[in-house]
């Protein structure tokens, strides 16, 4: 078999391309490389196209030409963001026109850190390079390991210092401005700041490993850096405890849709939500026109998407200008007494009870329709009867609110009351 395989041309032929892969590498790792020169040594020594992604198929380095790009398109392996479809692609090879693409993750120490994914456009990828990537996943372990752990010290110190600006205690604006320069932001300029979170549906689905939620946490917070940097490197994106804040750069002179920039990242940070992508929803504040405008930015976009995911359920993207009359009463800091006024309009059917939750939709039907008695009855697929049973029920609760233009705003007000204190 040994001889077999010293005479065969293409295990030659893989053979050598493994050993100058090996000796690559080597400089890399002595030399302090990142992923990107990994990508490019591999995919000049085996002859092919290679991309390291987040887990979840999110690019973070690539060794590809257009061509490449194009096959993987062609192929169904990326979505329309960008991202590589990772799940789709078979460690044992998955077929790309008249060639073969597989994935490798890189491990260290039992955390899944990222994926290698090859690309072989005229043919199969040999196993004696297969072996050659597996070599090259775990060199990246160890470089993802130790960038990430840089990582994690930077983006603590990163997040303290945006929570400080918030807060109103970070320093003068210039010092502030400076200060954020070194990290390579732009804070003193027109921003929206968004707020986004794990829905806590999703976040159920997880266990209940405080390890596994972090780890999420962390992809989360990664996608929504790395999408933020594409868009503009300029963009502070950090994450605190349960939320990831984003300031988003909005062009007021240009005349263009101020939230274009924002709908833009979250499209990308969501993708088509394969490769174990989580739900979340997201706030927008206004537009803050400067740093003094930020804490006050920073609270609207967390009261958007605290209302929002109330309101909408998860997955909302809620914009702070778009509340309505949900936006008043988000202004009110006492969340007992919005409850106390529903409480005061509403009588038995602010009660957290099944039936005066449904009498409550009715309520909001009758209202949206104007009290129109037939078309509520319609749109509830109620029997007429019914429909004027129920009106009659309501109005010995309420009070002549069919009638009452006055009492109908409290009523209609209570509601969205209840909306926002859940």
């Amino acid at each position: 078999m040994r001889q077999d395989l010293i005479t065969d041309p293409e295990a030659v032929a893989a053979l050598e391309r493994a050993d100058a892969l090996h000796t690559a590498l080597s400089h890399i790792v002595l030399e302090g490389g990142d992923l990107a020169a990994i990508a490019e040594a591999v995919g000049a020594a085996l002859e092919c196209g290679v991309v390291f992604t987040s887990t979840d198929g999110r690019e973070r380095a690539a060794h590809l030409d257009e061509s490449q790009r194009e096959s993987l398109a062609t192929a169904d392996l990326l979505d329309p963001t960008g991202r590589v479809r990772v799940e789709r692609i078979n460690p044992d090879g998955t077929a790309v026109g008249d060639g073969e693409a597989l994935v490798r993750r890189v491990v260290a120490a039992g955390v899944d850190l990222a994926r290698l994914v090859a690309l072989r456009q005229d043919g199969r990828i040999h196993a004696s390079d297969v072996h050659a990537l597996e070599r090259a996943a775990i060199v990246a372990a160890l470089l993802v390991t130790r960038v990430e752990a840089i990582t994690a010290v930077e983006n603590k110190y990163r997040g303290d210092f945006l929570r400080d600006v918030f807060l109103g205690r970070a320093g003068e604006e210039e010092y502030v401005a400076e200060h954020a320069q070194a990290f390579g932001w732009h804070l003193d300029r027109p921003v929206m700041v968004v707020v986004a979170v794990l829905d806590p549906d999703a976040m159920a689905a997880l266990g209940p490993d405080p390890e596994d939620r972090r780890a999420w946490q962390d992809r989360f917070a990664h996608a929504w850096r790395q999408v933020s940097a594409t868009v503009d490197p300029g963009i502070a994106s950090v994450a605190f405890s349960r939320e990831v804040v984003t300031l988003v750069p909005v062009d007021l002179d240009a005349g263009a849709d101020a939230h274009a920039a924002v709908d833009r990242i979250i499209a990308a940070v969501r993708g088509d939500r394969g490769g174990g992508r989580i739900a979340f929803s997201a706030g927008v504040s206004r537009v803050s026109r400067g740093l003094n405008d930020l804490p006050e930015a920073f609270r609207q976009a967390q009261r958007a998407v605290e209302i929002g995911r109330r309101v909408h359920g998860g997955g909302s993207v809620t914009r702070f200008d778009q509340l309505g009359l949900h936006r008043l009463l988000a202004l009110v800091p006492d969340g007992a007494e919005l409850t106390a006024f529903a409480a005061d309009v509403l009588g038995p059917l602010a009660e957290r009870t099944p039936e005066a939750a449904d009498l409550r939709e009715t309520l909001q039907v009758l209202l949206d329709t104007n009290f129109n008695v037939a078309e509520a009855a319609r749109a509830q697929f109620f029997h007429y009867n019914t429909m004027r049973y129920r009106v009659g029920k309501l109005q010995r609760i309420l009070g002549p609110v069919a009638t009452d233009p006055h009492l109908r705003l409290d009523v209609a007000v209570a509601l969205r009351a209840l909306e926002i204190v859940g």
